[in-house]
């Protein structure tokens, strides 16, 4: 009996039940995901080494079992495992100081060809006495160690593992770094568009305490009914406009109740219709969304009218695709309306929030329209 042949049947047993013992899978799922995948390539790597070996040997064991044989070409495979690892680490670790900048250029080149080409010379070790001659029980003869053609082989070996293993890595590496670039762009979006809807409140409570503050000078009876409605706007957007999303019913509510407030200041100076058409009332829509545009119709259109001032709301909600209309009446000599930051404000949140959707505004010679189409369901995620 070979040397080969005497270490598979005194191994072979004892090694079979601890192939895939319970306690590593166990340890596998311990492992954080970094060093796991690592373990899996290392793994996978084995294997079809093992593979490649055992079809190349088959051959010239032909009175082994093929599991005897597959044994065999896999503790050959394992000889020559543990310097492909210091070798593919050794090289990780290079390549890491160098993009930090700890090495040169120079100085990491000089490391990669040196790592490489000792572990060229221990697997030529590795293969020439023990491979060959324990395991495989071949004659080695010392003038092989660095033959010219054995050298090449171990060298096209070390450059395939190496190879492998640092794209995998450099492309996780890339993934790594595109998704810590996403997260940083979405903080950035979501800070800006919760600075949006903090902006939007202050500026809808100064223009409100504008008209109190115009009815409080004519001493007016319908002040304190004022305050107490811009109290429950105010209530909502403190507790409610956190959310993402709301109910386009919400919505609705708030733009009545600013409707209802900005009627006790104008009375029957204004003439005002709403027309609503929603199949869906639970249909979810960012908060706010559609309130500057009723405020800015107030503000520039019935507020700068001095007769016939009307406004005419069409909210139309059909398969989550959203038609919201908003005319009002404008003095022909009116100075044109500048973009304040309502509007502004509206539109880059239109811009962060949903895919697809269309803002038209006209300034017609009598009136201004804002024609906004939204389709609620394709919503951005940020």
């Amino acid at each position: 009996m070979t040397l080969g042949e005497r270490f598979i049947h005194r191994n072979l047993s004892n090694l079979q039940p601890y192939l895939f013992p319970i306690w590593t899978v166990e340890l596998i799922k311990r492992i954080n995901t970094r060093w796991r995948l690592h373990l899996l390539f290392w793994l996978a790597y084995l294997t079809l080494e093992t593979y490649f070996e055992f079809a190349w040997i088959r051959t010239s064991f032909k009175e082994l079992s093929y599991l005897k044989t597959l044994f065999l070409a896999l503790s050959a495979e394992m000889s020559i495992l543990p310097h492909k690892l210091g070798l593919t680490y050794i090289i990780f670790w290079i390549l890491e100081r160098k993009d930090k900048a700890s090495l040169s250029w120079w100085g990491s080149s000089f490391g990669i060809l040196l790592a490489f080409g000792l572990a060229v010379v221990v697997q030529r070790f590795v293969a020439v006495y023990w491979v060959l001659p324990v395991l495989y029980a071949e004659a080695s003869e010392t003038q092989y160690l660095f033959d010219i053609n054995r050298v090449n082989s171990s060298i096209g070996d070390l450059l395939f593992v190496v190879g492998l293993a640092t794209a995998i890595k450099q492309y996780r590496v890339q993934q790594r770094t595109k998704e810590h670039e996403r997260n940083l762009n979405k903080e950035k979006l979501e800070a800006e568009l919760r600075f949006l809807r903090n902006q939007t409140n202050p500026h809808f409570l100064f223009n409100t305490l504008n008209n109190i503050y115009a009815l409080a000078r004519k001493k007016a009876d319908e002040t304190p009914e004022v305050i107490l409605k811009l109290s429950q706007l105010l209530r909502f957007m403190l507790y409610e406009c956190k959310r993402e999303q709301i109910a386009i019913y919400e919505e609705i509510k708030v733009i009545e109740d600013y409707i209802s407030l900005e009627k006790i200041r104008y009375q029957n100076k204004l003439a005002f219709s709403f027309k609503k058409e929603i199949d869906q009332p639970s249909e979810s829509i960012a908060p706010l969304i559609l309130l500057p545009f009723v405020e800015n119709a107030f503000k520039h259109g019935a507020g700068e009218s001095r007769f016939g001032a009307y406004i005419a709301l069409v909210l139309i909600l059909k398969e989550g695709v959203l038609e919201f209309t908003i005319t009002n009446s404008k003095e022909e000599d009116a100075f044109p309306a500048k973009e304040g930051i309502g509007l502004g404000n509206v539109k880059r949140q239109l811009e962060l929030i949903y895919k697809d959707f269309d803002l038209q505004i006209e300034n017609e010679a009598d009136r201004f329209v804002v024609k906004l189409y939204i389709n609620l369901r394709n919503h951005a995620k940020l």
